[in-house]
């Protein structure tokens, strides 16, 4: 089975999985409530405010990295001849431990301090988050990789 990023990390096919990526983080931070949710609708306010079409850029800059993170997973799923969708969904606490450990590394050699401080305020919640988003980040593997299954 071809890797994730052969799939999805070149071309049009890259191009479309950016903009749906930028689709799903702003519904995950859209439906966010309650303090936590206060707490992250204003982080995603500082961080959309460095500049213009800096959310898209980090996530065309992470694509390659969340990719290779969530591959093994995905090659589960196929290995298990199981949707991939539906092994994602499954395994919430992996899938977001792997993408998290991809966005510690940025964060730490990352050189703006507000992005920083914002990423580490939010990091103690970020696995509850990251497994609640999972529904949608299914979905989005659904739509742009070949099925396992």
């Amino acid at each position: 089975m071809p890797s994730l990023r052969e799939q999805m990390g070149t071309g049009d096919k890259r191009e479309a999985v950016i903009v749906d990526a930028c689709h799903v983080l702003d519904q995950e931070v859209a439906d966010k409530s309650g303090l936590s949710g206060i707490a992250i609708k204003a982080a995603y306010k500082i961080v959309q405010g460095v500049r213009p079409g800096f959310v898209r850029d980090t996530v065309n800059h992470l694509l390659d990295d969340f990719l290779e993170a969530v591959d093994p997973i995905y090659q589960e799923a196929a290995q298990k001849h199981t949707p991939a969708g539906a092994y994602l969904r499954d395994n919430t606490a992996r899938v977001a431990q792997a993408l998290l450990a991809v966005t510690d590394k940025r964060a730490a050699r990352a050189e703006g301090q507000a992005i920083k401080k914002t990423y580490e305020k939010l990091r103690p919640m970020a696995q509850k988050q990251v497994e609640g988003a999972a529904p949608r980040l299914a979905t989005l593997l659904e739509k742009h990789a070949t099925p396992t299954a």
